[in-house]
């Protein structure tokens, strides 16, 4: 396990997926620490030489930001600021996104900019390293004022309040602290604010969707790959002469792996009696293409972001300035995550049709791609399942950025709703996985009629090593069980190829 310092030095990728999957220690260097507390004590040294109104520091929040709050209550101000936000509903957030999202709050706030201790990001690295994870609520950011109740909700264990998951293990902010000898945190003047103010909740979405959306991508275009040989498809329309005419990246590179998992192929390279093949197998450099650049785009908005001071307000002691603005807000997150759940699903919903072709009795394959037929239905019904999933896609696609609702009596009187976007967004890489596990279940049969013909090297291992996990299917058994195997196979394989 390596040890990731939090630093000015920017995130990339792999970083990130290092600490979602756990391969890192967090530490915090000495000139980080060291910023931290600069900062720190220039506000401190602010409020204590002057009587002048700092928003959420000596003021009240939101619309009562006209109501001034004595030197004497401004650590009460912040511990019920966490108390009153920790309002979250509805299903509990899974643990990879609060791994992700006590990662991100700790590097926001060590950039030295937000006036928190030192001691409080100590605290959320420490839980970041031992894996206590709070009790979040999906329901309850409207994605603007940063992401509130979520955060509250991750920063209740710091008072030795509220719920986390360790090992397994539900326990009370109380107990994790006994068990791990903490005292609980006194926030100082701004500290709740710091904490509760910023967009890690959307962000970890996004990082998470973006990391799995590189992978879909790869599986796509490997799945896809197979399904255009299982149905004798044509490989004229993945040359690159095609793509040098009309040259987006995403098109371009599409065409190239396809065109490379299918070197050697005894079936691409067989006569054809078809002139051309159905869109969704010729037109996939386009439509994964597409996709491919919308994902880098998506990418590049999320690096920006995780790397990124979102709290409010922001402290420069240099410039001897504390300033009020809007960091907080989701609307890049927003319109982003709308993006990539659009061009995920549009993966899926190429993938489905390919699906229907296969088993509808085309190209010399059997209906359904039944061995036996007759008594059996072989994959008739994974297509619905298939089109059901791309049907949510589709209505989960309905954009949250294109809505606001006032907030705070007119005082947040535009928000991003970015944290509805990173959940459907969430969900539809979910269902993306499903969709190509049946893909992978129906071209993976097909492919058997079509024996005593190979197809390429690359791709005859990849189906070797699917068939461990799920057999062909030769009478009529549970296909939830397959697809779920699939499903797994497809999360947990290693991609050794450039598709």
């Amino acid at each position: 396990m390596s040890v990731h310092s939090l630093s000015d030095k920017p995130l990339t990728l792999d970083d990130l997926t290092a600490v979602l999957h756990g391969r890192v220690t967090v530490e915090l260097p000495a000139h980080t620490r060291e910023k931290i507390a600069r900062c720190r004590a220039y506000l401190d040294q602010k409020l204590a030489g002057s009587q002048q109104a700092i928003y959420g520091i000596n003021t009240g929040f939101g619309s009562l930001y006209n109501k001034n709050i004595s030197h004497d209550q401004l650590e009460k101000l912040q511990e019920n600021l966490v108390k009153s936000h920790a309002c979250g509903t509805g299903p509990e957030v899974p643990e990879e996104i609060v791994t992700l999202m006590l990662f991100l709050k700790a590097q926001s706030l060590a950039y030295g900019y937000s006036g928190v201790q030192v001691i409080t990001v100590e605290r959320i690295i420490a839980m970041y390293n031992e894996r206590v994870l709070p009790v979040i609520y999906e329901m309850g950011s409207l994605g603007a004022s940063g992401d509130l109740a979520p955060l509250a909700h991750l920063s209740l264990p710091l008072l030795g309040l509220g719920e986390v998951q360790h090992n397994h293990t539900r326990l009370s902010g109380e107990a994790v602290n006994k068990l791990f000898r903490w005292q609980p945190i006194a926030f100082a003047a701004k500290e709740g604010l710091a904490l509760l103010n910023g967009t890690q909740f959307m962000s970890a979405y996004g990082t998470w969707c973006v990391l799995q959306g590189q992978r879909l991508l790869h599986l796509a275009n490997l799945i896809g790959a197979l399904s255009l040989d299982a149905f004798d498809g044509r490989i004229e329309p993945f040359l690159p002469s095609v793509h040098a005419i009309r040259p987006h990246a995403g098109q371009q590179s599409v065409a190239a792996a396809i065109r490379a998992l299918l070197t050697g192929s005894d079936l691409i390279a067989q006569t054809k009696k078809h002139v051309q093949d159905p869109y969704s197998f010729r037109c996939m450099p386009q439509v994964h293409g597409a996709s491919a650049d919308a994902l880098a785009y998506v990418t590049q908005v999320i690096l920006t972001e995780v790397n990124s001071v979102t709290d409010n307000p922001n402290v420069f002691p240099d410039d001897d300035a504390i300033i009020s603005a809007g960091n907080f807000h989701g609307q890049p997150l927003a319109l982003a995550l709308d993006f990539l759940g659009i061009a995920l699903a549009e993966l899926g919903n190429i993938s489905e049709r390919r699906t229907y072709q296969l088993i509808a009795g085309l190209r010399d394959l059997p209906n359904y791609l039944v061995a036996n037929p007759g008594i059996n239905s072989g994959l008739m019904i994974p297509q619905y399942t298939a089109a059901s999933l791309v049907s949510q896609n589709k209505q989960l696609c309905t954009p949250a950025s294109v809505d606001s609702i006032v907030s705070s009596n007119g005082q947040e009187d535009h928000v991003s709703m970015g944290a509805n976007a990173a959940t459907k967004a969430y969900r539809i890489v979910n269902n993306l996985y499903s969709i190509l596990a049946i893909e992978l279940i129906t071209a993976a049969q097909a492919l058997t009629f079509r024996r005593p013909l190979k197809t390429s090297p690359a791709l005859e291992e990849f189906v070797h090593t699917f068939r461990a996990v799920v057999p062909f299917i030769e009478d009529d058994r549970i296909l939830h069980d397959d697809i779920k195997k699939a499903e797994g196979f497809l999360r947990d394989l290693p991609l050794k190829t450039n598709a």
